[in-house]
């Protein structure tokens, strides 16, 4: 173990339609918006941790030489990022998720304990919220 990492900051997920990804992260699964910069990403907080949803189109370009120096970045395909869910909110949330038209692609009962449930989001980003004991790590922040 590396002790200088203490945890992930952020998780970044691609999505070639910010404007749907916007209503899906902040209307659906009630993130709170951060920021967003025109059609080239929109950013959520979600617990400790932020979620960074960008445009793979936007994000390739190189930056302005007057605009802040992030490497060019992006992939292709679907993504995955897992959410981290009490196992007393993951029925609610997927009762949210299916009041808003969104599928259960997969529930899962994990060998280590705990349980999960897979669904998509517009850009087709599998996506998970899963109880933290899947990975061996204490329940409840």
């Amino acid at each position: 173990m590396n002790p200088m990492l203490e945890g992930m900051l952020e998780t970044a997920l691609y999505a070639r339609d910010l404007d749907a990804a916007e209503v899906f992260y902040e209307d659906v699964l009630g993130l709170e918006k951060i920021t967003r910069a025109a059609n080239r990403h929109v950013f959520f907080r979600c617990g400790p941790g932020v979620l960074l949803i960008f445009n793979p189109e936007e994000t390739v370009k190189p930056p302005a030489p007057n605009a802040l120096q992030v490497p060019p970045h992006g992939t292709s395909g679907e993504g995955h990022a897992c959410f981290r869910v009490s196992g007393r909110n993951i029925d609610a949330m997927a009762e949210r998720l299916k009041a808003a038209g969104v599928a259960i692609e997969s529930e899962v009962h994990w060998p280590n304990g705990g349980r999960s449930i897979y669904f998509r989001d517009p850009d087709g980003n599998s996506l998970e919220c899963a109880e933290a004991k899947i990975w061996g790590i204490e329940q409840d922040i």
